[in-house]
């Protein structure tokens, strides 16, 4: 997936703004509190295929420090994607701190996140920032940008909870930011899928922190403005848990799609169920 540029007129379409910056300091210290509490063991267990939770981690860091200016990426290899080259990337990182002690990298960890947090706090909403490819936006607004950085860390903790046996945080503040701001994907993903001037398409994510996003099909494209009255032509309905992991890959679409309540159009539900809201 390549960001696309953003020519339609405004940026209504994407929905109404969100206001993540206070989230990075409580999540900070619940990353922080939860490394501090794993048995030394349990940081080579896996926490996503090919990476421990030391990886996990050591690639939080890098993450942080790339945000805050202190991390330099090479060029392009000849021929290599957006999304092979941020691969490429976070995996010569985490090898280069492989043999970080988990102490130092938690200090680390501390150190940059605290910063950081700081730095988004000051953030101006409406500003432009880096683009965000899954959301189908270059330059995206600052309240997308940094929504999306906030659900990379929440993301990549409940990975690490995970690997050390805990459920998903069922915090609801947290989850609810971020299943709202994945869902700024749907336009997106639903660009291909064509229907006329005004059907809606609704998701519906059951359970703590889950919501309602409908998307409208309109002249230039697909749009989570407020759309016209009338019933969907389908209405999807997902589990808090299938929705955040279906947006990362946790659960494939054909998945998804099996546990999905549909009503209505059922070529709707199966776009719907394609949503992806990180770089894949």
């Amino acid at each position: 997936m390549v960001a696309q540029p953003n020519d339609r007129a405004g940026l209504s379409w994407l929905g109404p703004p969100i206001d993540a910056r206070p989230r990075f300091e409580p999540e900070l210290e619940a990353l922080l509190g939860l490394l501090r509490r794993l048995r030394p063991g349990q940081w080579n267990e896996t926490a996503v295929p090919g990476w421990t939770v030391h990886d996990v981690a050591a690639h939080v860091l890098g993450d942080y420090n790339a945000r805050l200016g202190r991390r330099e990426f090479g060029p392009f290899a000849p021929g290599e994607t957006l999304e092979a080259f941020i691969h490429r990337a976070n995996q010569e990182w985490v090898d280069r701190h492989r043999d970080m002690d988990p102490p130092s990298l938690v200090d680390a960890l501390e150190e940059a996140g605290t910063e950081l947090a700081r730095r988004f706090a000051r953030a101006h909403l409406d500003a432009p920032s880096l683009g965000v490819s899954w959301a189908g936006v270059d330059p995206a607004p600052m309240w997308l940008d940094c929504a999306r950085e906030f659900t990379e860390y929440w993301t990549h903790r409940q990975q690490i909870r995970h690997a050390a046996g805990l459920d998903t945080d069922p915090e609801p503040g947290a989850l609810s930011v971020v299943l709202d701001t994945f869902m700024r994907a749907l336009p997106h993903t639903l660009r291909d899928t064509a229907a006329p001037a005004g059907t809606r398409v609704t998701l519906t994510v059951t359970g703590p922190g889950g919501g309602t996003w409908t998307v409208t099909a309109g002249p230039e494209g697909w749009s989570l403005a407020e759309g016209s009255d009338g019933r969907p032509a389908a209405i999807v309905e997902l589990d808090t848990e299938t929705a955040w992991r279906l947006c990362t890959r946790g659960v494939q679409p054909a998945g998804a799609l099996a546990r999905a309540r549909v009503d209505g159009d059922r070529r709707f539900a199966e776009a719907v169920c394609r949503i992806v809201s990180i770089v894949y």
